[in-house]
């Protein structure tokens, strides 16, 4: 069984006050198949954590571990992270000009697979999977994001991770900016990847209606860089009731104010 453990983490970021600790001692362990819900209020640094996961240079690693079945991951460039396994679906997508969404997903599968997919089986896959994400087949030959919508964009982000076939995605805040119907089709995909696969998957969110479609396993609560309370399902439930006041106290922490300048 594959696992993605992550143990006492701490991260800073430089700003133009210096350098800020964002993440301040964070355990946490995703198993195959697992499906993990991150919740916090603003500047917590939720995406902090999935950003030092992918490798994002912004963010520097001063202490603590990250390990894919029992592999150094902060020893890894971010395409082997990649080709290890782990996949990162954005906030905000960026748009690559030039390139095709085709060439791009066919170059990433490759890379990750260590040869070509045969054409006809990969053409084919390609199809059906828009065609379940209700993408309409010119997408294919569009430039990656480019003029797409936000909706769009969320769509042909898990256009790939349900073509790519990762052992862990990273989802960071998904649901954001998606009406009722995009946030069931883009839902719908996610479960269908991990139907497929036995994918892990670490869910960060600030609402709980993206995990009426997607069900978490584990519910955990950030707050100023670290985990302050995990539980089950019923741990969102009670979010959605209360809200982080019980949490966040009346003086907003040095490091929560951190997340905010990493996190804008």
């Amino acid at each position: 069984m594959s696992t993605l453990e992550i143990r006492d983490l701490h991260v800073t970021v430089e700003t133009d006050q210096g350098t800020k600790p964002i993440l301040n001692g964070v355990d946490l362990t995703i198993n195959e198949g697992e499906i993990h819900a991150i919740m916090g209020p603003n500047g917590s640094g939720k995406s902090t954590l999935a950003y030092t996961i992918a490798g994002h240079p912004k963010y520097t690693v001063t202490g603590g571990t990250i390990t894919l079945d029992g592999e150094d991951v902060l020893a890894m460039s971010v395409d082997e992270r990649a080709r290890a396994g782990l996949f990162l679906a954005m906030q905000y997508p960026v748009e690559i000009p030039g390139v095709t969404n085709t060439n791009f997903l066919r170059t990433a599968k490759t890379a990750i697979d260590g040869q070509a997919p045969a054409i006809r089986g990969w053409v084919k896959d390609v199809r059906e999977t828009m065609g379940n994400l209700r993408m309409d087949s010119s997408f294919a030959e569009r430039n990656v994001n480019e003029g797409f919508s936000g909706g769009e964009k969320k769509r042909n982000e898990i256009l790939q991770l349900e073509l790519l076939k990762p052992k862990f995605a990273v989802l960071d805040e998904t649901d954001s900016g998606l009406d009722v119907d995009a946030l069931k089709i883009v839902s719908e995909g996610v479960n269908r990847a991990k139907a497929n696969t036995g994918l892990g998957i670490l869910l960060i969110t600030h609402y709980t209606r993206i995990l009426r479609y997607i069900k978490p396993d584990f519910v955990h609560v950030f707050v100023a860089g670290k985990v302050a309370e995990q539980g089950g399902p019923e741990l969102a439930d009670r979010l959605e009731e209360e809200g982080y006041d019980r949490y966040v106290g009346a003086p907003e922490s040095a490091s929560a104010r951190a997340g905010d300048l990493a996190e804008a």
